[in-house]
């Protein structure tokens, strides 16, 4: 039987699912018991061509001005 069939390829669709839902590799790796983060990774990066984005987003957000209740932005 093909490593593409049964349970590793729904391994394989929880990784994904998790890591689109943004549980982080090491949350990722306890779940799927492994003890080591960096296999994790190694195995599942293929699974984050979004990752990218999300980080430029969230560097973008942590400098973008917040705007207050009284309707003035802040720095």
């Amino acid at each position: 039987m093909p490593q593409d069939d049964g349970m590793h390829a729904l391994r394989h669709l929880y990784a994904s699912a998790q890591l689109e839902g943004g549980v982080s590799v090491k949350a990722l790796s306890v779940n799927l018991g492994r003890h080591d983060p960096g296999f994790t990774l190694r195995v599942y990066t293929h699974l984050m061509p979004s990752s990218g984005d999300k980080s430029r987003k969230a560097a973008n957000a942590l400098f973008k001005p917040k705007k207050r209740a009284d309707g003035l932005e802040t720095a």
